[in-house]
């Protein structure tokens, strides 16, 4: 899965054509499912209004080669109802959930928004824990609780990099409840504990790569998906040497995939030197 960049024209407003390019650049290289209007889209950013216009995008864009999953989370329960049951009649397969941010509500807390939403929502439901930017740690147990009460919430895009925390909710989650690495530079040790992939930012760039290692370590191939990881962990580490998107963007205007690599406040481009970082890591990988 990729966590999908929101292109922007010269005037900050979302890039039509440029998100159908990317759309297509994406399908074309790896990527099975998007996720559209999330942390990596800029959703903070983002009217209520363009995320819609996002979406609908995004879906005829896809033309039915990818699933899209959209991002309808907040740290408030009553929006992210209205959201989910808004977006389900975009033609979208799923919707993304973010623990609730700033609030930094309980587990009871956690608990109760997310089963509010899920009992209103028609469509599948992954959950998104992510403790760096949200201020509150999803646990284990309450993963565990929400997958066995609600029929619906069927994944975890999980980010906290704590593996142990991770083989406890694969190992006590009901059969068929995935969990996926939310953080590039963990997704082989989350596979390696029963993990079913990653929702990734390096994809954009190295989407072929991470596809192979997937079919490698789901083949058998140990060995090979081990290679495919190490290789790319530099450049993994190099994208995210600024505040997520930002140095991916660039690292897509110096491939050509996008024409610029805009963000809107309070995220800035890279500076030239970081610039010059993600040249270099492109050019080590024989990508640039």
């Amino acid at each position: 899965m990729t966590a999908m960049v929101t292109p922007f024209d010269n005037q900050l407003l979302v890039d039509e054509k440029s998100v159908t390019a990317l759309v297509d650049h994406l399908a074309s290289s790896g990527t099975d499912t998007l996720v559209v209007a999330g942390t990596t889209g800029e959703s903070p950013t983002l009217s209520h209004d363009e995320k819609i216009k996002l979406l609908r995008l995004v879906v005829d864009a896809s033309r039915q080669r990818m699933k899209i999953i959209a991002g309808t989370g907040s740290n408030c329960t009553a929006d992210s109802i209205a959201f989910t049951q808004e977006v389900q009649n975009l033609g979208v397969d799923g919707v993304l959930l973010v623990a609730p941010y700033y609030n930094r509500p309980s587990q009871q807390g956690l608990y109760a928004h997310f089963k509010a939403i899920a009992d209103a929502a028609e469509l599948p439901i992954m959950l998104y824990n992510v403790p760096a930017r949200t201020g509150c740690n999803l646990a284990a147990s309450t993963t565990i609780s929400l997958a066995n009460d609600c029929d619906n919430i069927v994944a975890l895009k999980e980010a906290s990099k704590d593996l142990e925390q991770i083989a406890e909710i694969i190992s006590g989650a009901p059969n068929g409840f995935d969990v996926y690495s939310g953080d590039d530079g963990t997704t082989l040790p989350v596979l390696a504990v029963g993990g079913a992939g990653v929702v990734s930012v390096s994809s954009h760039i190295m989407g072929r790569q991470l596809a192979q290692m997937h079919q490698a370590w789901f083949s058998g191939d140990i060995a090979a998906a081990r290679k495919i990881h190490f290789a790319g962990l530099p450049l993994t580490q190099t994208l995210f040497l600024a505040p997520n998107p930002v140095a991916v963007k660039a690292a897509l205007k110096l491939l050509g995939i996008i024409p610029n690599d805009l963000v809107r406040l309070p995220l800035v481009r890279v500076t030239d030197e970081e610039r010059d970082r993600v040249t270099s890591g492109l050019k080590a990988c024989g990508l640039l």
